[in-house]
């Protein structure tokens, strides 16, 4: 379910999940991606297939960028049909992405490279997991109970700024390096990406994006857009539509999932309960 072509609107996608505990998870799904306003072609693209939902926004002249980002995703993919979907597997994949990226023919500057940003569904002794992988500046948010929170760090000039007390977020806004980023998987390097865990809830929302959404929608208007929306693929196509009419100014590509959590109903509480 890799993606680069313009998306008009998204469709959603359900996945079932029982645990070893007897609880059920059900994940629901949508992802979509358009050039923009501005743009001639589309350098982002996204994988969107259980159990990992990733965004890629390439970058590195007109077609260098899109290649990187292809290419990455691809391996994604690859991953992802193999039944095995690890973070080592992820790392590996990378480390091919960067080895088709060097080998073509249009991507031999050292610009050329992508981010690479999403979610994995994992299972972690017994219990379902998110484990989060960023490298650039691309975003996850994950909305939990009525909180929206930006859980990846973006590798950018302006985010060393601003963590280093030299810049605020409002300063960053409109910054000369605001498009500058600090690591890619390209063709200079094929670090890992930075990982995070957390525990699957009831209700968990996670949005991921490339930052041709976020030039165009501040984390209160992703927030709203979200509690309006409570299907994912409204929720995509609402986001998206907002990009596009503020401007949009960069390629947009928008992949919501949730989660709903059921725990299990042992025949004792059933008994209680009638």
């Amino acid at each position: 379910m890799g993606r680069t072509a313009v998306s008009q609107s998204s469709t959603a996608h359900t996945r079932e999940v029982v645990l070893a505990s007897g609880d059920t998870i059900v994940l629901q799904w949508a992802g979509a991606t358009d050039t923009g306003r501005r743009r001639e072609n589309n350098q982002d693209s996204y994988l969107a297939e259980f159990p990992l939902f990733v965004v890629a926004d390439g970058m590195g002249g007109h077609a260098g960028g899109e290649i990187a980002s292809q290419r990455t995703i691809a391996r994604l993919e690859e991953v992802v049909a193999s039944g095995e979907v690890t973070t080592a597997a992820i790392e590996t994949a990378l480390g091919a992405a960067v080895k088709d990226i060097l080998a073509h023919p249009d991507t031999t500057d050292e610009g050329t490279g992508t981010t690479l940003t999403g979610v994995l569904f994992a299972l972690v002794d017994d219990d379902a997991r998110w484990v989060s992988l960023n490298i650039g500046d691309s975003r996850v948010y994950l909305l939990r109970d009525g909180a929206l929170t930006q859980i990846t760090t973006d590798h950018s000039v302006v985010q060393e700024l601003i963590t280093a007390g030299r810049l605020s977020p409002e300063e960053a806004e409109g910054h000369p390096y605001s498009n500058v980023i600090t690591r890619a998987v390209g063709v200079s390097e094929a670090l890992p990406p930075d990982y995070r865990e957390l525990s699957v809830q009831d209700g968990d929302r996670f949005v991921i994006c490339s930052d041709g959404l976020t030039k165009e929608l501040t984390d209160y208007g992703i927030q709203h857009f979200l509690g309006l929306n409570p299907a994912p693929d409204a929720a995509v196509d609402a986001m998206l539509a907002a990009a596009l009419e503020n401007g949009g100014r960069d390629n947009v590509t928008i992949v919501v999932v949730d989660a709903q959590r059921h725990p299990t109903t042992s025949s004792t509480e059933a008994l209680a309960a009638e």
